[in-house]
């Protein structure tokens, strides 16, 4: 006896599961090869300083047998193979070394100072969302079918000057203006609520502006789709047709970016912090850079690259699971 066959909705749904499921397969196998590729770069920084790396660090004149004893230290007298496995063994299990300027271990360094960042872009991001997203919706409503032109100038006009400003120029004139000149927030560093406005503002602004950008061309398109005004037709509140109908059609294009604003945002604290006097990885950064500590440069580097790469795979799968119709499965 032939067994009836599934029904067309079954299918579909084993379908898009056994899609899915292969999508995340190749996701995942990039992330672990673009890590690889993270991890072998940072390595090979060391060895490409022009020189012998450890005297660069120590200086001119520094004693022949202490630049051994480092060299010993970093494993820098061991066959180039042998360096590779063994770096990338202890970067597996969180051990970066030791810094070569302050004799710290370099994944202390990073547990004490990786919150203050963390939770420095994080806040960023989030009000850069919040505020970016009702914003373009907003002006999408407010624009539509060519209505306002000069509140569509103006707007387009601002965000898109806001957006080519660099976040350390807006990090220093926030400064002067509110800090200096108002004396309304404090200069630098991080004690209490207000030491978060200025950092917050400064890595925030641009993402706002390109985000909103984004929110409000693709509003703009959402509101011309024959569901919204099936949805006008019926006499639906306007504040029903924006957040239930137009914003969630929104987010396909409005995640990517914000995954991407994500880990600029990680990756711009490097100035800002240092700008504020932070107490995070990026004022760390810079100082590792200025005093040639490989070490913490290397550390550093792999830390800030695979936070970016985190962050582009946690869009790209929000986004198989959000609209399985897109093509990003197939990708």
């Amino acid at each position: 006896m032939t067994a009836a066959p599934a029904p067309l909705g079954a299918q579909r749904n084993w379908w898009a599961g056994r899609t899915r499921s292969a999508y995340l397969v190749r996701r995942t196998a990039r992330l672990l090869v673009s890590l690889a590729l993270l991890l072998t770069a940072t390595f090979f920084m060391i060895h490409l300083v022009p020189g012998d790396p450890v005297r660069s660090a120590l200086g001119p004149t520094a004693p022949a047998s202490l630049v051994a004893e480092r060299r010993a230290a970093l494993g820098l007298d061991e066959p180039l193979v042998t360096q590779y496995v063994d770096y990338v063994r202890n970067v597996l299990h969180g051990d970066f070394g030791t810094s070569m300027t302050t004799g710290e271990s370099v994944t202390d360094v990073i547990k004490v100072r990786a919150p203050a960042t963390f939770k420095l872009a994080g806040i960023a991001f989030l009000v850069a969302v919040f505020v970016a997203v009702p914003l373009g919706v907003l002006m999408a409503a407010l624009t539509r079918d060519s209505r306002r032109r000069g509140l569509e100038l103006g707007f387009t006009a601002a965000t898109g000057g806001l957006a080519a400003i660099p976040s350390f120029l807006l990090a220093v004139g926030l400064v002067y203006l509110f800090a200096v000149t108002i004396q309304v927030f404090p200069v630098a560093g991080r004690a209490g609520a207000s030491s978060y406005v200025l950092p917050v503002a400064a890595l925030a602004l641009a993402p706002i502006a390109s985000l909103s950008r984004i929110v409000r061309v693709e509003g703009l398109r959402v509101l011309d789709q024959d569901y919204i005004r099936t949805a006008r037709g019926k006499r639906l509140p306007a504040r029903l047709v924006y957040v239930r109908h137009a914003l969630p059609n929104t987010l396909t294009p409005t995640l990517t970016l914000a995954g991407l604003l994500l880990g600029g945002l990680v990756a711009g604290t490097v100035l800002v912090e240092n700008i504020f006097a932070w107490p995070g990885l990026g004022t760390s950064l810079v100082q590792a850079v200025a005093q040639k500590d490989f070490p913490t440069v290397q550390a550093l580097a792999v830390v800030f690259g695979t936070v970016v790469l985190l962050a582009n795979f946690a869009v790209d799968i929000a986004l198989g699971v959000i609209d399985p119709r897109s093509t990003i499965l197939e990708s």
